[in-house]
């Protein structure tokens, strides 16, 4: 390195963006992913141990990737490469390659790729890497925003190790704003800032789980705010709202506010208001609510509240919680709302809630016994013990239906499942009353005979 390339790195590292600046350079300086990277994990030991093996890291933008791949790269004694998918190609990657061979046979030292969006690689491009991968040349460590069991091919994922890193919770990000604000080596402290508690709170909120977020709006905060009679430059609410351009919604997801919203976003779907149930569906997602936390709302809701009246709702809810994970926002704002709207229009019924006087039967009844003819009667001695005698085969009968004790005996005439006379379920009612009917007429022309 000569003195120029020296000087412009060490200018391009004062100028970086905050973000860049405070990324972490240990692991005790990471904040979050405690779940991979806490001092009991196997990510922490195979990093302090420098024992790395190939690696892809998997989550949402802004929860740590780079910075992990960062951190092995001050900490492990190999060397530590780096590319990114979006502008490399096989050239690059031939040239790493031949690097690392070099390094392998000339020094025994290992050589750590890391590659940076490696979703974008197309198969060719990964399938190269797989013979240097497997016989030790490169140690792989892959960074991507997508599913990597979609996106990356399954012999590279089949010797690599995932780790999926999760949205940052709201202390973890206060966290690091703090840290931006007062850090006077590599942060914003030499300019004096104070953040005020709601601005702390909201900035926090709004960031979503997102460090680089959160990072790139205090920078531009303390940039841009003129100081007050006191010297001060201090960011509130509406410096944070000029910021991000963004309005700050009253949604603290520890508070009642969360609660209230969440509340009538399902109360609005279980009340047939698709206009109102959108409402909320916005109102969460622009304070930055988890969108698998939505879908989980709307898959118990299409259970609870429609039930058999449409059973298409509880697919389509379902259907949309893995979308949303597979497409990411904004787009999933389109699939939550389609699912939304389904359900707040399909046609009704709590029916599914008789499981709760089920549950409640059994803890008060406590083990009653099966009835016998229910028995299993397929194992060694069960003809002897009279299991499975007097069974009726349903399939034997008209319309694939009779009359016997399925219930306890003690619990005869009891019933769970009472479908309402809504949608798809006024058809469970019709023909449950039809084949029953049709049962007691045979049974009554059969004893009269």
């Amino acid at each position: 390195m000569d003195l120029f390339e020296y000087m412009r790195n060490a200018n391009q590292e004062k100028e970086s963006p905050l973000a860049a600046r405070l990324r972490p350079r240990t692991l005790d300086e990471v904040v979050g992913q405690q779940h991979i990277i806490g001092k009991d994990k196997l990510l922490y030991r195979a990093i302090s141990a420098d024992k790395i093996s190939s690696i892809i890291f998997y989550g949402p933008p802004g929860t740590g990737k780079t910075t992990l791949a960062k951190v092995i790269a001050g900490t492990t004694s190999s060397q530590f490469t780096q590319i990114n998918a979006t502008i490399a190609g096989k050239k690059d990657m031939e040239e790493v390659v031949q690097k690392a061979k070099e390094l392998q046979g000339m020094y025994g030292k290992r050589t750590i790729l890391f590659i940076d969006e490696i979703h974008r690689f197309n198969k060719g491009q990964q399938d190269y890497l797989l013979p240097f991968v497997e016989d030790g040349t490169i140690i792989l460590i892959g960074a991507t925003t997508e599913n990597p069991y979609f996106e990356v091919n399954g012999a590279l994922l089949s010797r690599s190790m995932i780790f999926e890193l999760k949205p940052l919770q709201k202390e973890d990000i206060k966290t690091l704003i703090m840290r931006a604000i007062t850090d006077k080596e590599r942060g914003m402290g030499a300019y004096g800032a104070i953040i005020t508690d709601e601005a702390l709170e909201a900035l926090a909120d709004i960031a979503g789980g997102d460090a680089r977020h959160a990072l790139n709006a205090i920078e531009l905060a303390v940039m841009t705010t003129n100081r007050n009679e006191d010297g001060n430059i201090v960011i509130t609410i509406p410096v944070i709202e000029e910021c991000i351009q963004k309005r700050v919604v009253k949604y603290d997801k520890s508070g009642d506010n969360h609660y209230d919203t969440v509340s009538a976003f399902i109360k609005s779907m279980r009340g047939s208001d698709p206009d109102a149930a959108l409402y909320y569906l916005a109102k969460m997602l622009y304070a930055g609510e988890s969108v698998t936390f939505i879908a989980r709302r709307m898959m118990i809701c299409a259970s609870e509240d429609v039930g058999n009246a449409d059973p298409m709702a509880l697919q389509v809810a379902v259907s949309a919680s893995l979308a949303v994970e597979r497409v990411g926002m904004p787009e999933a704002q389109l699939i939550l709302a389609q699912a939304v709207t389904y359900i707040a229009t399909a046609p009704k019924s709590n029916a599914a809630c008789g499981i709760f006087d089920a549950m409640a039967t059994v803890k008060e009844t406590g083990n009653l016994p099966v009835p016998p003819h229910l028995q299993d009667a397929h194992y060694k001695g069960a003809e002897k013990l009279g299991h499975g005698t007097g069974y009726k085969y349903a399939h034997d009968y008209k319309n694939h239906y009779v009359k016997q004790q399925y219930l306890p005996y003690e619990l005869s005439g009891k019933e769970f499942y009472k479908p309402s006379g809504n949608g798809y379920e006024q058809k469970i009612k019709e023909h449950m009353k039809r084949i029953k009917a049709e049962a007691d007429t045979d049974t009554a022309k059969t004893a009269s005979r």
